[in-house]
């Protein structure tokens, strides 16, 4: 049976009920709002995009636009309280959708290489490009000596570092044969909720203070803080990690 052709003998709800039964298993390092409300929408998202016969890399094309207009946004136009709804609410539809690529690809049968690349490509960007918008932000509209731009930019590095060090964990466990995220052990919902300050859906929500510029900097600053000691007490555990793996890697000099 197409893909095209179970979607039109299911109902969105036998669509959704499917998709939840195939759902990977939670990481065991995944903050609460992604485990409990991004990825339960990116659910829906997902449902209704693979009835409407889009491929994973037009929902990740989606995600893209949503994302990088906020960003747009962001480091073009001045703080006001409406801006900052929008772009939470531009950036949190973003995310969503880029939980969803992965599930579509799930509903049809799997994803591809390729399909993979553009994830991953996309969310550097947008790792990066996020914070570097918050600090032209700053330095336009916000009244702060420069030093404190280098909060923004920090963050980018913190946010880069992560998303590559944790994609390079999983490529080299899959090469040398370590457990995978999944298999390493459950989900814990306290260790979850106490990573929530490390959560991009948190982040996302934060710039609802955008129209107050001091208490945005303020919660900005801290979730930078928090951001980078959880990064550096990971970096000690993932190095051990990769240190455990043994083998080599051949390289080319």
């Amino acid at each position: 049976m197409t893909n095209s052709t179970t979607a039109q003998r299911e109902s969105y709800r036998d669509t959704v009920e499917r998709l939840a039964a195939s759902q990977k298993k939670r990481a065991p390092g995944a903050p609460a709002y992604s485990i409990y409300i991004n990825r339960k929408i990116g659910r829906y998202l997902a449902a209704w995009a693979f009835r409407a016969g889009l491929t994973p890399n037009q929902v990740t094309g989606i995600s893209a636009a949503f994302t990088f207009t906020a960003i747009v946004l962001i480091a073009s136009v001045p703080p006001a309280l409406w801006l900052g709804i929008v772009v939470w609410l531009l950036l949190a539809f973003g995310y969503a959708f880029d939980s969803a690529d992965g599930q579509v690809a799930r509903l049809r049968g799997g994803g591809s290489p390729a399909g993979e690349w553009l994830d991953h490509v996309v969310d550097a960007t947008k790792t990066a490009s996020l914070h570097i918008a918050v600090a032209i932000s700053m330095f336009r509209f916000f009244d702060l000596p420069a030093g404190w731009l280098l909060v923004p930019l920090g963050f980018a590095v913190v946010g880069s570092v992560s998303f590559f060090a944790m994609i390079l964990n999983d490529l080299l466990k899959t090469i040398h044969g370590g457990p995978k995220k999944s298999a390493a052990r459950g989900s814990n919902p306290l260790r979850a909720l106490l990573l929530l300050p490390t959560d991009y859906g948190i982040l996302c929500f934060m710039f609802v203070l955008l129209g107050a510029p001091a208490v945005f900097f303020v919660v900005y600053t801290l979730m930078f803080v928090a951001n980078l000691g959880h990064l550096s007490l990971a970096l000690v555990k993932w190095f051990r990690d990769m240190d455990s793996l043994g083998g080599k890697i051949s390289t080319n000099v």
